[in-house]
């Protein structure tokens, strides 16, 4: 039974992968960020809670990091600052976090012998393509101090295998989706606003494309990297090679609800023009070729389970649907 590490675990994707790693047999150490209310964030949702190691602290911390790196075989760092709305405004914490936490993190992983580092990247880091697909030689642009910071942290990874030699792979998701995502994303803002029985929803610029995956897709490709030796000393793209603009995901939703909801432009809630990232259409040939790996879901199957998660009154109730989350 190999041990596993998941930081960000208390997160949208990193409760789900949480959730994947203990069904496929995985003992897990799952580390969720301290509070003083001993908060676990959604993993106090999975359905295996009792079968998991939860552990309270910050991967901003070097020495904690080398504490829970311990006798672990894989760790699946997902642990970041993700909102790009509030990196306009904080723009040092996202240093903090995504930048020097992957440095503590790495450099614990080597000090401790760990057999596998999975690091977590993100599309935002391409931009807006300058040619589709984007596969994982497009140019790197940082349109926003988010994107910037993930560049910073993959680079920071791929040091470590450089220099070190340790193995790294650097897992970058495209537009993940899915129950339990936070209302700061696209698609769990029009579905709480539409469940919540609102006749007009707010959102930003409709008109960018984007490659959606659901979340179990996600977790999966995670996993086929993990488990996958040609991957050392990769970056390696997690996508569906399926474009779609925001308006049209916004029709499919509202004919899969049964709504005639319309919607409005929201000021606050767009991006600054050279920081919107237009266009996103990732080329999944990559993990195809070295994991065999290739998403279950479509884009309709996956919006009607978020969906179904979402109608649930115990659900939709963890949500502020009249607040913009930044």
């Amino acid at each position: 039974m190999k041990k596993v590490l998941v930081t960000g675990a208390d997160g949208f994707i990193g409760s789900h992968l949480t959730e994947l790693l203990v069904r496929e047999g995985y003992q897990v150490k799952a580390l969720s960020q301290y509070n003083s209310f001993n908060y676990w964030g959604w993993l106090e949702d999975v359905y295996c809670i009792s079968d998991v190691e939860v552990l309270n602290g910050d991967v901003r911390d070097p020495h904690y990091c080398k504490y829970i790196t311990k006798d672990v075989d894989i760790v699946f760092h997902l642990a970041a600052l993700i909102a790009i709305p509030y990196s306009y405004v904080a723009p040092d914490s996202y240093v903090d976090t995504n930048v020097k936490g992957t440095l503590n993190i790495c450099q614990a992983a080597l000090e401790n012998g760990v057999a596998r580092v999975v690091h977590t990247s993100t599309s935002e880091v391409y931009g807006t393509a300058q040619y589709i697909p984007i596969d994982e030689k497009h140019p790197l642009q940082p349109q926003s101090p988010y994107s910037a910071s993930k560049i910073a942290a993959d680079a920071m990874a791929m040091s470590f295998f450089n220099a070190f030699d340790l193995p790294v792979t650097i897992a970058r998701p495209f537009n993940t989706y899915g129950p339990r995502q936070s209302a700061r994303a696209v698609i769990p803002t029009m579905i709480s606003q539409i469940a919540s029985g609102m006749k007009q929803i707010k959102l930003g610029d409709v008109s960018p494309t984007r490659d959606f995956n659901y979340v179990e897709d996600t977790c999966q490709g995670f996993l086929a990297l993990a488990n996958c030796e040609a991957a050392i000393g990769q970056t390696v793209n997690i996508a569906s090679n399926y474009e779609i603009s925001i308006g049209d995901t916004l029709n499919i939703i509202r004919e899969l609800m049964g709504s005639d909801v319309e919607f409005i432009v929201e000021e606050q809630r767009l991006r600054p023009g050279k920081s919107e990232v237009f266009r996103l259409w990732g080329d999944n040939t990559r993990i195809l070729e070295l994991a065999n790996f290739s998403p279950s879901h479509d884009i309709r199957s996956g919006l009607q389970k978020t969906i179904e998660w979402f109608t649930k009154s115990e659900n939709l109730n963890k949500y502020k649907v009249d607040l913009y989350n930044v």
